[in-house]
């Protein structure tokens, strides 16, 4: 052996466990055990990373269902807290994201300091992933009032969409009925048109139009299509009806130009035995009720066509017309007559119609004074002025031809009178005073 030889012989000798490897094998273990614990940080790290993504995903879908309902002051509050709290999520998730990506656990080599702190840094994100998902829970339970009244809400939303979406069936099939029958009905057909729009838009559902405005829309489209369907389940009724009034005015038109025809005769008569003053407001009554019979008689034309056509709206206004035209003449016809009779009986016996009206002030006057010794000045001054009024109406009856209808119309007046003071006193009685 040479002498290089020989020192490496001896070199080797000296050191002890060279062969055995022993002082190896420990070092190695020890840093497995290291890799071991940082790789069950790691892993732990992980399943508080997945926890807290679930968890934030929960209660994102229940704040979204208390936005998507709620706007009240809590609620957008909730959404403020939501918002931070994320933030906050994002920025622990982004600390652990940055850990993972500064060990590599794999790699060859790995010393026990870098496995240690690979260790201690994925042990410190576990904690602050943790608390954070207990935050998120907590405020999750400080949700519950307003999820509980959001759930409500959503809960109505499919059985209101369904009931409008009922209610334009119904409406489609009664138009249809309708049509059937020999009935345009294209008022109705374009209300119907115009809630296609608004069947859209709640199809396309509340998350894209919100809850409050889609149950708002399906309470509508409901409240509208009843209305057409309505309306078109009596729409055949309706036709029947204005028939029925046309055919009804008509005859009401011809009977009134019978009795006109008694109004020149009885004019003649109230001119021939009393005074111009008895009966000259009557002058116009044959020309005027001639001009309502044919305007009233156009307008029945005007309510035919308009039926006809379907118009109904203004088949109902010309009949109307109609109507009120028709009882103005009536009551024009029939005032000729009941002023004769009446002018009649007062020149035939104007004491009778004295003695009604003193009869009516007496018995006023004696319960003016039931209970008093003086009557009440509010109830005495009108009797004694209408006591004046009928003396100087019955001091008029005098000529030949007296103004009977002015003084018919003054005893009316002071019958009225009596009668107000009458009502005076019983309200008196019945309020205590």
């Amino acid at each position: 052996m040479g002498a290089g030889a020989a020192l490496v012989a001896v070199a080797l000798v000296g050191v002890p466990g060279s062969f055995t490897g022993g002082g190896t094998r420990s070092w190695w273990r020890r840093n497995e055990n290291m890799r071991a614990d940082a790789q069950a940080a790691k892993d732990a790290a992980a399943q508080a990373f997945y926890e807290l993504d679930s968890a934030q995903r929960d209660v994102r879908i229940s704040v979204e269902t208390v936005k998507a309902v709620d706007d009240s002051p809590g609620a957008r509050r909730a959404v403020g807290e939501f918002d931070e709290l994320s933030r906050r999520v994002d920025e622990v998730s982004g600390a652990y994201i940055a850990a993972l990506d500064a060990h590599d656990l794999d790699a060859d080599g790995l010393e026990a300091g870098a496995a240690a702190r690979a260790r201690r840094d994925l042990e410190q994100s576990r904690q602050q992933l943790q608390r954070m998902k207990a935050e998120l829970e907590k405020f999750h339970g400080t949700l519950e009032p307003l999820l509980s009244r959001a759930e409500s809400q959503l809960a109505q939303v499919a059985p209101a969409v369904e009931r409008a979406r009922q209610a334009l069936l119904g409406a489609t099939a009664a138009l249809d009925a309708v049509r059937a029958a020999g009935l345009r009905a294209d008022e109705l057909a374009a209300r119907l048109a115009a809630l296609g729009p608004e069947l859209t838009r709640l199809n396309e559902g509340a998350g894209r139009h919100g809850v409050p405005e889609t149950l708002q829309r399906a309470d509508d489209v409901l409240r509208r299509a009843e209305a057409v369907r309505g309306e078109a389940a009596h729409l055949p009724e309706r036709a029947r009806e204005i028939d029925r009034r046309v055919v009804s005015l008509r005859t009401r038109m011809q009977a009134l130009e019978t009795r006109a025809g008694t109004v020149d005769p009885t004019l003649s008569e109230l001119r021939r035995r009393f005074s111009s003053e008895c009966w000259q407001d009557l002058q116009r009554v044959p020309q005027q009720t001639a001009e309502s019979v044919r305007t009233a008689r156009t307008k029945l034309e005007e309510a035919a066509a308009a039926r006809d056509e379907q118009r109904w709206a203004d088949a109902t206004a010309a009949l109307g017309t109609a109507r009120a035209l028709l009882n103005t003449s009536d009551g024009a016809v029939a005032a000729v007559g009941e002023r004769l009779r009446q002018l009649t009986e007062v020149e035939r016996d104007p004491k009778a119609e004295i003695e009604r009206t003193r009869f009516a002030v007496r018995d006023a006057q004696r319960l003016a004074m039931a209970g008093r010794n003086a009557p009440d000045p509010r109830h005495a001054g009108p009797l004694d002025a209408a006591v004046g009024r009928l003396d100087r109406a019955v001091e008029g009856l005098t000529g030949r031809h007296p103004d009977y209808w002015h003084f018919l119309r003054e005893t009316a007046a002071v019958r009225e009178t009596a009668a107000q003071v009458v009502q005076q006193i019983r309200e008196s009685m019945g309020s205590g005073h």
